[in-house]
């Protein structure tokens, strides 16, 4: 019912919308923030920020809110949940989503949710991933790394870089194209993405095909301006970005220096994987999305960049109740479709 009614608000005129959440249309550095996220922003002004929450009750929180608007999944691909027998450590729980294209080995992405490390989970990207296998012909492998503060830094890039070597080695078995495998990911797992082609360069590994950053944290002690420009934005606040800060590391000044904690960084981007980088308008992180495909770039690195400036952090979850997110959305998956499809 709580979904029904977000979604018949959310459909009701843009400008009634802004109305009710602020008079006139917000509007920061020439862009303007969509209606239907000005509305639900100042919803959320009246409920308790996650980062006055605990890590338990904050997952289930984000994991509430996000399901209002979110999208129904795509249904014509195969769906299954299984555990990387990872040799020397732990299984790592995927979920995978196969295009039902037979006889045919097909491009493989493996995909790491948002959360900043500390919330999220597979059901959190479930709706993208599975529009991505059907869209773009990807067999899709969503991993569910582990997450701080009971498992600090490094945990997650440690779970990454295991989950990405072994699907690599076993996508044909998956139904996945061993030549032809790309890492991506949003928000946090956009950032676990560019540490996993950093690596496996530093490592003389070969590398994803093709990395596919969106709102990715590049710089965990980022003072770019839109870090306080965009500081109060929905969802995502300065004050929450410290508090998964605070969670993620142990010593967050001498760990955030590490190049597998802020993958931006780093001085040689030479010979990395090409890049899709997209960012959105209204988010503390656009400016490091933008300046990380912009040191790409002049690395020598293929980029294709995109910032959808009216909206905001979280977009890819946000294709049920925003328009324009889910523009942006059929928009990415296409780039991906014709980057290794």
């Amino acid at each position: 019912m709580r979904k029904v009614l977000v979604r018949i608000l959310l459909s009701l005129p843009g400008s009634w919308l802004v109305a009710v959440s602020g008079r006139t249309p917000l509007t920061i550095e020439g862009r303007t923030l969509d209606p239907r996220l000005q509305f639900l922003s100042a919803m959320a002004k009246r409920q308790p920020s996650l980062a006055s929450l605990s890590p338990d009750d904050a997952r289930k929180a984000a994991a509430e809110g996000l399901a209002l608007l979110e999208a129904e999944p795509a249904h014509d691909i195969d769906v299954a949940n299984m555990l990387l027998p990872i040799e020397g450590g732990r299984p790592i729980p995927v979920r995978t989503y196969k295009p039902r294209l037979p006889n045919r080995l097909v491009p493989t992405l493996v995909y790491f949710h948002m959360g900043g490390c500390v919330i999220g989970d597979l059901d959190t990207c479930h709706t993208f991933c599975s529009q991505i296998a059907y869209r773009a012909g990807c067999l899709v492998v969503s991993v569910d790394y582990r997450l701080a503060p009971e498992h600090k830094f490094p945990a997650a890039i440690d779970d990454a870089l295991a989950a990405f070597r072994w699907v690599r080695q076993h996508a044909k078995t998956l139904g996945g194209n061993p030549a032809i495998v790309a890492v991506g990911g949003d928000s946090a797992g956009g950032y676990l993405s560019a540490v996993i082609a950093q690596e496996l360069k530093r490592s003389n590994e070969k590398p994803p095909v093709l990395q596919m950053l969106i709102y990715p944290v590049v710089d965990w002690l980022s003072e770019t301006a839109s870090m306080k420009t965009f500081g109060d934005a929905y969802p995502l606040t300065t004050p929450i970005m410290d508090y998964f800060r605070k969670h993620y590391f142990t010593d967050v000044m001498d760990e955030a220096r590490d190049l597998r904690a802020s993958p931006g960084l780093a001085n040689d981007l030479a010979g990395l994987p090409p890049a899709l980088i997209y960012t959105a308008g209204h988010d503390p992180l656009v400016d490091q999305g933008r300046d990380y495909a912009e040191a790409l770039k002049v690395a020598g690195v293929p980029v294709i960049y995109r910032c959808y400036e009216h909206l905001s952090h979280a977009f890819t979850a946000m294709g049920g109740a925003v328009p324009r997110a889910r523009v942006a959305l059929n928009e990415i998956i296409e780039d991906l479709r014709r980057a290794i499809g």
